[in-house]
């Protein structure tokens, strides 16, 4: 799965990402709630692990805005308050899950197993459609017009974050913090080689193209 965490402690925020990653998971880590809820709110996180208390925005605010954007995405969220009070607050904000720190890092990863399943069940079909284009995200298996189209892992994360956004035009600098992460020393320019690559095997050979540039912004993924 790909997981967002937003996390402020550091040391908290390198052991749960180590831990996420070592069970295979890709994940991005930010401290602050507002860069959270903006990264959050693109859709491309399979998970959002949400700290409660966060400078700029708190997790309770992050969660409510997210669910005010009919955002889907299972977020389970972690505090140092362990009241009944407090998890419902977290609760009836839009959390799917609610874990008291110190939590043992075992318990942490069935959480995100249990949540992973969950959405699995209520999503049924883990294929995302654009027009013609259907994207498999569990066998990473990509379809146009029923013809099968073989990508690497790189250009199927972005394929798959511009299906997940389409109609929406996202900037390049976008697209490098989703797709090769927020850290990343990634440049527009790679995107630019990687759109091409994509248009190379989604658009050629079909009646219609799909992926459009919009100049001096960035790039769009349109039936």
């Amino acid at each position: 799965m790909y997981v967002l965490l937003v996390e402020d402690d550091p040391r908290i925020s390198r052991v749960v990402e180590r831990v996420l990653v070592d069970a295979g998971h890709r994940v991005d880590a930010v401290a602050d709630g507002a860069d959270g809820y903006g990264r959050a709110e693109g859709g491309a996180y399979d998970l959002v692990v949400l700290d409660v208390m966060l400078p700029s925005m708190d997790g309770i605010e992050v969660a409510r805005h997210l669910r005010r954007q009919r955002v889907r995405v299972p977020i389970l969220m972690l505090t140092a308050r362990d009241g009944v009070a407090d998890r419902v607050r977290g609760l009836d904000a839009g959390a799917d899950d609610y874990l008291t720190k110190p939590f043992a890092l075992e318990e942490l990863l069935a959480r995100v197993r249990a949540l992973a399943r969950r959405s699995a069940d209520s999503d049924g079909d883990p294929t995302v459609r654009v027009g013609d284009l259907a994207i498999d995200e569990s066998r990473r298996e990509v379809m146009r017009e029923g013809r099968s189209i073989e990508l690497t892992t790189k250009e199927f994360d972005l394929l798959l974050y511009l299906a997940r956004n389409a109609g929406k035009v996202l900037a390049k600098r976008q697209i490098v913090d989703h797709v090769w992460g927020y850290d990343s020393e990634a440049t527009s320019n790679v995107v630019e080689i990687y759109i091409h690559y994509l248009r190379d095997k989604i658009d050629r050979g079909f009646a219609r193209p799909m992926i459009r540039t919009i100049r001096g912004v960035g790039y769009t993924l349109r039936d």
